[in-house]
């Protein structure tokens, strides 16, 4: 099976593979660009060592058959509920199954790790986005959040705020 969880060992290709999918022109060869609404890196190697170190969570990988990392996933234990961020998949994969496989791992986690519900966020605004995870079961809750203050997700160019988006499992 292509996707496994992470090691330390692939901080610097996931890091290289989430910058890419979210931020800079390779990420504009895909569809969940964010590179017109903000500014800067998404992750950085830092950032993700600080995640391995947490054991409230995991990062998946879907490798290709050479063992390149094409989509990742970051997951966090917040009993009940198990919270999905920095999806990522290679802008040039997208629209290939890659995202729905690491979609349908992370409810496997969810359930093994005795969570009931999936959340997320979401920018809002992305409709495309959205429409893509209400298609897989995903509904928002009506809560919005702020964007993070935190320029180490990115500076943002305009107003944004985050609608909180969970799938019962």
């Amino acid at each position: 099976m292509p996707i496994t969880r992470a090691t330390s060992a692939d901080i610097p290709e996931i890091n290289r593979l989430v910058n890419s999918a979210y931020r800079g022109e390779e990420s504009k060869k895909g569809w969940t660009t964010e590179a017109n609404l903000l500014n800067g890196i998404r992750i950085d190697e830092e950032t993700l060592a600080e995640y391995f170190k947490n054991e409230a969570i995991t990062l998946l990988k879907y490798t290709n058959d050479h063992g390149k990392i094409i989509g990742s996933v970051y997951l966090e234990l917040k009993t009940p509920k198990l919270y999905l961020g920095m999806f990522s998949v290679s802008p040039t994969l997208q629209g290939n199954g890659v995202g729905r496989a690491l979609i349908e791992a992370a409810e496997v986690i969810a359930k093994q790790q005795n969570c009931d519900t999936i959340t997320m966020t979401v920018i809002k605004g992305r409709e495309e986005l959205i429409s893509w995870y209400e298609r897989r079961g995903y509904s928002f809750t009506g809560e919005i959040q702020p964007f993070h203050d935190n320029v180490r997700f990115g500076q943002p160019r305009q107003l944004i705020e985050l609608i909180v988006m969970e799938k019962m499992i």
